[in-house]
């Protein structure tokens, strides 16, 4: 059996997607979660997880890019995000004070320091905040002995489409070394990127193969929700996810592919400094 974390991204960013979560987390079809802490729902959300403490990593989703980043003042449309990132990055200073109310968001309702971080389309690696993060976490959370591991959106070998290459070009390879540097773990590698079209026997063929193709200590990543919320740009994809995910259809491709689903803490030690793979 290989270990593979299968995470659901933006828990409390609705009901409907935080209440699908937690319901698959009881059935044991996920292993981790990562949250929303600038979203209102946050606080009222979080105790749908509190019975899963120890069973399920929580995590943080890093925020630039959402209506709840926008309303705190920091965010931007990812368009303009990525063009910042690829400009010159951002401010490691200014990144750095929303690194910290964002920890401090997730921390007042978890009551303790997230089992990993990872990004709201992937901004943690951006330049500039993925500098920022390192030092952020090694500084607050350096004493622990457990600390926060790092999702690295970068595809496994073979399975590199185009979305997935101009995710990880945007900075993975660059995290991942800074993450060795810092001593700071890191999941293996991500699949679940798509384009969120297709339909459920898409999705069911999309797992299934990402499921084969997963090497142990990955991560994949999921969006799923209880129902489609009307405001929600996939909320259609997110209801497909969920009712593939709390099949057993989803349970007889994990068993048949070998998957075991972990936590972060079945992660390997972090590489030495400079061993990080090449970038795409």
């Amino acid at each position: 059996m290989k270990g593979v974390i299968v995470c659901a991204d933006d828990f409390a960013i609705n009901a409907s997607v935080s209440l699908g979560i937690a319901k698959l987390a009881r059935m044991t079809r996920l292993s981790a979660t990562s949250a929303m802490a600038l979203s209102p729902r946050w606080a009222q959300d979080a105790p749908l997880l509190q019975g899963l403490r120890g069973r399920l990593d929580v995590g943080l989703h890093l925020d630039w890019t959402s209506e709840f980043a926008l309303a705190a003042g920091h965010g931007l449309p990812l368009g303009a995000a990525m063009r910042r990132a690829l400009l010159g990055g951002f401010g490691q200073a200014q990144a750095g004070t929303v690194l910290e109310r964002q920890l401090d968001a997730f921390e007042s309702q978890w009551q303790a320091p997230p089992d990993f971080v990872d990004g709201h389309q992937h901004v943690q690696q951006f330049a500039g905040i993925r500098e920022a993060l390192v030092a952020t976490l090694a500084r607050r959370y350096g004493a622990l002995a457990v600390k926060p591991y790092l999702r690295i959106a970068r595809p496994p070998p073979g399975l590199a489409d185009i979305k997935s290459r101009v995710i990880a070009g945007m900075g993975a390879s660059a995290l991942a070394s800074l993450a060795a540097t810092a001593g700071l773990r890191c999941a293996s590698g991500l699949l679940g990127v798509y384009d969120f079209g297709g339909g459920p026997q898409r999705y069911a063929a999309l797992m299934t193969r990402w499921l084969e193709r997963a090497p142990d200590g990955a991560i994949v990543m999921c969006h799923p929700a209880q129902a489609a919320e009307p405001d929600d740009a996939i909320g259609v994809a997110r209801a497909q996810e969920f009712a593939y995910l709390a099949s057993a259809d989803f349970a007889l491709a994990m068993q048949k592919a070998g998957v075991a689903l972990v936590r972060g803490v079945r992660l390997a030690p972090p590489l030495e400094s400079g061993s990080a793979e090449k970038p795409f």
